[in-house]
């Protein structure tokens, strides 16, 4: 039986409670009991999900939104010192807790399964929620984005496994002690908060010590930086499982074959051979489903069960999620941001879009991101037919001089790229009706606003 509510944490308040890991949390803490509150900057199918369990969201950030009796605040990295409701949290002595310590509270006493990477944590948290979920094992879970409908990210299940995506950004993942830890990929990224590669190592040499006792690391054979990371961790303390196509992987992948938007895997696993379907296209997310078999199998799941029900996993929204045809041509919304994501999916749609041109609107993300990694964000657009460029999703960060989207076009035509800048976002739907033609692929590509962009198209290209 799953436990109840963390101690002081009845009454939270949460700061930005519509945000990808703020709601999740939020949810779990409503199911379990607790009379949430929050507040978000805007309307969104997350908060009216919320408010259906019975959560109060107000809309806009002030200091009378916090109640007097809130047992806690609950923040994320991204909630900023002058915050009104931070403000009125100290006049009142209401204790301010991270969010990664709630959602560490909310695992104690359960099996944690952290799956942590670069790139691919939420895809691969999802897999293992739902396979775990048709094997009716009722996992609790909390994921970095939609598994169908608005508020699907979390779930307090009455199982006794919790399944939770461990953000590497602000080194929250530190928080966590999971009895098996998923590390898919290890890049630098989040320039704000890491100076070098050898600072990512040493987080996640962090986050691999935090595995509880008798506990496992399930890490990537084939990705050199993970690679680099089994090196440093061996012998510190947890079992060591790695997965991929290498032929030193303990999990080896023997094939990946496509087969249109899905892929048939067959993998080698303790001297058995299972063949298995991933109903979602591209070789990462098969390479993804292989990290959650692995994980399983460690938690003690039978990895013959777990094979075939990870085909029950459709896919998460943003994750090259299809928003609908018009015209003879698809409309699918990437979450990708980073260069090797961006790779990873425009391969996919290509091995996916036959005949068909690919035409990518694409949105880069954080100045800071933009500044290290333009120049390839350019080059992976050279895999796309066309592209129309955006100006940066500041999220959290404030501008840096001479840095703008411009570095992203100019490396796109160094590397041969169809690819023309937008500066008005409404100018889109129309740019892109005149750009696509039947039987395309339209994708619209990066972590911030631009996937609003896709019923626009879609509605444009129907007329």
């Amino acid at each position: 039986m799953a436990p109840g509510l963390p101690p002081a944490m009845d009454r939270p308040h949460f700061i930005g409670i519509g945000g990808a890991g703020m709601s999740g949390i939020a949810k779990i803490l409503a199911q379990r009991g607790a009379a949430v509150a929050g507040s978000d900057a805007k309307e969104s199918a997350t908060a009216e999900a919320l408010r259906a369990l019975g959560v109060t969201v107000h809309i806009g950030h002030a200091a009378g939104h916090l109640a007097d009796d809130a047992s806690c605040v609950v923040v994320s990295s991204a909630i900023r010192k002058d915050n009104p409701e931070l403000a009125r949290a100290a006049e009142l002595g209401v204790p301010v807790v991270h969010r990664s310590d709630a959602l560490a509270a909310l695992m104690d006493g359960l099996r944690p399964i952290a799956v942590a990477g670069t790139h691919g944590k939420t895809t691969t948290t999802s897999m293992l929620a739902v396979s775990l979920g048709e094997l009716g094992l009722r996992p609790s879970y909390a994921i970095g984005g939609d598994l169908d409908v608005p508020g699907s990210n979390a779930l307090h299940g009455d199982g006794d496994i919790f399944v939770a995506e461990a953000d590497e950004s602000d080194r929250s993942f530190h928080k966590y002690a999971p009895d098996v830890a998923i590390v898919l990929n290890v890049e630098l990224d989040h320039h704000a908060n890491y100076a070098s590669m050898e600072e990512i190592y040493d987080s996640f040499v962090t986050f691999a010590d935090r595995i509880t006792e008798g506990g496992t690391l399930v890490i990537s054979a084939d990705q050199d930086g993970a690679r680099e990371l089994t090196r440093r961790v061996a012998g510190r303390g947890p079992r060591v499982v790695t997965y991929g196509e290498a032929q030193d992987a303990d999990v080896r992948v023997l094939s990946v074959v496509p087969q249109g938007l899905k892929s048939e895997v067959t993998v080698l696993l303790d001297g058995q051979e299972l063949t298995f379907t991933v109903s979602v296209p591209g070789r990462h997310y098969a390479l993804n489903a292989v990290a959650a078999l692995a994980a399983g199998a460690a938690l003690g799941v039978p990895a013959a069960e777990l094979a075939p029900a990870i085909a029950a996993y459709t896919g998460v929204k943003r994750r090259l999620q299809l928003k609908g045809e018009a015209a003879g041509a698809q409309v699918i919304d990437s979450y990708a941001h980073h260069p090797t994501e961006m790779t990873a999916d425009l391969q996919a749609m290509r091995s996916a879009a036959g005949d068909g041109r690919i035409v990518v609107v694409y949105q880069p993300h954080l100045f800071s991101r933009t500044q290290e990694l333009g120049k390839e964000m350019g080059e992976a657009l050279a895999l796309a037919d066309a592209s129309l460029v955006l100006d940066i999703y500041p999220a959290r960060e404030d501008p840096i001089p001479g840095i703008t989207s411009e570095l992203v076009v100019d490396a796109a035509r160094a590397a041969g790229a169809d690819v023309t800048p937008v500066h008005d976002e409404s100018e889109v739907p129309s740019l892109v009706a005149g750009m696509t033609k039947p039987g395309d692929l339209v994708l619209t590509m990066g972590a911030g606003d631009v996937t609003d962009l896709g019923p626009l198209i879609l509605d444009r290209l129907s007329k």
